[in-house]
């Protein structure tokens, strides 16, 4: 596995691959007990990995505490990130949810109790509440950064223009940068393509991709009944053949696993891979594995390369409509600008 430089922001230095703890454990009804969740583990550090991503909620506070566990004997060489935000239930308190500093700080004390360790490296707003202003969540992180609770500060699933105002104020009023986005994206879901991808490139954010096999949709299992135990068990984030664009990009996504003699779960993560290596930020997909065996087919996605044709249909066949004002920049306004006569650097200026 290869690593990489955490965004343009960070020194920090991460493998390609994350992995994700939302499956360690079996408070939500569908997850991996202990034993499962360790063989994942070790799997992923044998890989060579060394970056977890967890949250405080996922499976109810379960998955905190088995990391706690197995990241001892590895806490210094490993990469550790948890979220804040939802709390450990579904039905949690309103004061144990949320952006706000009250719930920011109890949030790490109780995750650094679950992990017992005395730091967290990334530490995530999970979700925008859309109430609590960008001043208090970043001078929340700053305070936390300077106690040494925290190392780096990112946001998830945040609005980009929320995530590009956080940027210019840690930078005018002197708080610990935003690091890093999380977002959802895979050949199943490319909206983060409009804007949060080309923000996080402009601004030298690095991303943290989640649900790469679109909740299991891009393994193809779903067409064929194999399994469907995500779907009836936790039933969320997971994507459907509901659509002609979901059927056309199955059936390429099939054809092109045929053509390397490999599986689509492979040419999934193989196409997230050429994606990061055209970016001029790091881009790194989780892998939610609920099995070893899960694991262990995900990774072999690392010795799958695709060609640029090969390539150029899975983008063709997932392609989405990028919306105003993008189309029409990519079309006719380009020509009334004189843009199209200047020799444009990859990356947009911020």
């Amino acid at each position: 596995m290869h690593y990489k430089v955490f965004g343009r922001k960070t020194g920090l230095r991460v493998s390609e691959l994350a992995l994700g703890g939302g499956n360690f454990g079996t408070g939500w009804g569908h997850g991996a007990e202990r034993d499962e969740a360790k063989r994942i583990f070790d799997g992923y550090l044998e890989a060579g990995g060394n970056f977890i991503d967890t949250a405080n909620g996922y499976q109810n506070g379960q998955s905190e505490v088995m990391l706690c566990e197995f990241i001892a004997a590895e806490r210094d060489r490993l990469v550790i990130a948890t979220k804040f935000t939802m709390g450990t239930d579904r039905v949690a308190n309103i004061s144990f949810t949320g952006n706000n500093r009250k719930n920011m700080v109890r949030s790490v004390e109780e995750s650094l109790k679950r992990l017992k360790t005395d730091h967290i490296d990334l530490f995530w707003a999970h979700i925008t509440d859309g109430v609590t202003p960008m001043e208090e969540i970043l001078r929340g992180f700053d305070d936390l950064v300077r106690a040494g609770k925290i190392h780096y500060a990112g946001l998830s699933n945040f609005p980009a223009w929320r995530i590009a105002r956080a940027d210019v104020l840690a930078e005018v009023r002197g708080f610990s940068p935003i690091a890093a986005i999380q977002t959802e994206y895979s050949l199943a879901e490319r909206t983060a393509e409009r804007e949060l991808l080309p923000m996080a490139e402009a601004l030298g954010l690095a991303a943290t991709l989640w649900s790469p096999l679109g909740g299991g949709f891009l393994t193809g299992k779903y067409r064929t009944g194999d399994d469907n135990n995500r779907a009836a068990k936790l039933g969320m984030l997971i994507h459907a053949e509901k659509s002609a664009r979901e059927t056309a990009l199955l059936d390429t996504l099939l054809a092109v696993a045929a053509e390397l003699e490999s599986t689509p779960t492979h040419v999934a993560i193989a196409w997230l891979r050429e994606k990061a290596k055209r970016s001029t930020t790091a881009l790194i997909p989780i892998l939610g594995s609920r099995t070893r065996e899960q694991l262990d087919a995900t990774l072999g996605a690392l010795n799958v390369h695709l060609s640029d044709e090969q390539l150029a249909r899975l983008d063709g066949s997932s392609a989405v409509e990028m919306g105003v004002p993008h189309a029409m920049i990519a079309g006719s306004a380009a020509r009334y600008t004189g843009v199209e006569t200047l020799d444009l650097p990859k990356i947009p200026v911020a």
